[in-house]
């Protein structure tokens, strides 16, 4: 019997690093595997608005003001 996993439609992307930091390699991403996300801003914001907590790691509040 032939193995299912070969009729698989889609492939994780390369990973770089080992264990905890473990990660997708970001120069083998494309559009094609769902890394475009133009309204991340936007909801980031609405999400900090909604919690009240402050900006994402290693940015500050004033960055692009």
């Amino acid at each position: 019997m032939s193995d299912p996993l070969d009729r698989a439609t889609s492939k994780a992307p390369p990973t770089v690093g080992e264990g905890c930091v473990r990660r997708y390699d970001p120069e083998a991403l494309s559009s094609e595997d769902g890394t475009e996300f133009p309204d991340a801003q936007a909801l980031w914001e609405r999400l900090k608005d909604e919690e009240g907590e402050g900006p994402p790691p290693g940015k500050t509040d004033d960055e692009g003001a």
